[in-house]
């Protein structure tokens, strides 16, 4: 695989000079990430009129995990090793995180007493608190950890480990960032489902999130498991991602309009308790973290 993916679809790209490199720039991602999940884990459990004290677990954890993956990022610049350590310490918590909040989502959707085929329902996952919003904690630690550590030589897929040891991976970081943006993209478009559904997917709208989300996580997933992709592979997963942050912003937009539609004006409590106004950006979100898959590797 080329060691520039976008040049091969946007041979002008080579001019591109970033003062990052591609890993420094999805470490920041996930950066901000965290503490974009831990505004929105706020916002949403406001929903109940107030947080109970394990409920600010990610709302606290995720800005402070982000702040210390940036930390990690200025301890790089003296020593790599311990930025990684740092920033894997981090990103394990956020996996921890991700991955209690979605068993603690996904007891709030069953009905433990009830008869065995009647403890899980469709309605019941459609009502309960969003079973997979957590899990992106544990998407952005993998995410992180797949950036934090170093591919030397680049496309290898062997990682520096402390003391000069290698860890071969079964593929290259690049096809890593492809199936992180394949389980990221099909993630996003069961969350819209499951919102969408509560309002009986009777808006025509609702539909494009649907058809967007599924030919991402499909290209994805292709473009991680074939062997040697060309222009043409390259091309279909640059549309797929640029489509799912042109959903995202327009999701977005629609969000706002019918929030203010419904008062007025934008008052608070629309914002917290109307259509969620950060939900569409999730597709945008996951489209720039996929488009970033493209930019030149390094060692």
């Amino acid at each position: 695989m080329t060691s520039y993916p976008l040049a091969e679809v946007i041979p002008l790209a080579r001019r591109l000079r970033l003062p990052f490199s591609r890993d420094q720039l999805l470490l920041l991602m996930a950066a901000f990430n965290l503490f974009m999940l831990g505004l929105e884990t706020y916002l949403a459990h406001l929903i109940s009129g107030t947080l109970v004290p394990y409920e600010w677990i990610p709302v606290i954890g995720g800005p402070v995990l982000g702040v210390i993956l940036l930390a990690a990022g200025l301890i790089a610049f003296r020593n790599r090793i311990a930025a990684n350590l740092t920033a894997t310490l981090a990103l394990l918590a956020s996996i921890v995180i991700g991955v209690l909040g979605t068993y603690f989502h996904l007891v709030r959707a069953v009905l433990p007493h009830a008869p065995l085929a009647e403890r899980v329902s469709l309605p019941l996952l459609v009502w309960a608190p969003p079973l997979l919003a957590p899990i992106m904690f544990a998407l952005i630690g993998v995410l992180g950890m797949s950036a934090a550590w170093q591919e030397d030589p680049a496309g290898s897929g062997r990682l520096v480990l402390p003391g000069g040891a290698r860890l071969q991976m079964p593929y290259s970081k690049t096809r890593a960032y492809f199936f992180v943006a394949g389980v990221g993209s099909l993630f996003t478009v069961i969350s819209s489902v499951l919102d969408h559904a509560r309002t009986g997917m009777v808006n025509p709208w609702v539909w494009l999130p649907l058809a967007v989300g599924v030919f991402a996580t499909t290209v994805s997933f292709a473009v991680g498991f074939l062997p040697r992709l060309t222009r043409y592979d390259l091309t279909w997963y640059l549309l797929a991602m640029g489509l799912m942050v042109l959903v995202g912003v327009v999701g977005a937009g629609l969000h706002a309009v019918e929030n203010w539609a419904a008062t007025g004006q934008l008052f608070s409590e629309r914002f917290i308790r109307g259509a969620p106004a950060l939900a569409p950006l999730l597709f945008a979100n996951m489209g720039a973290i996929g488009l970033l898959a493209l930019f030149e590797t390094k060692s």
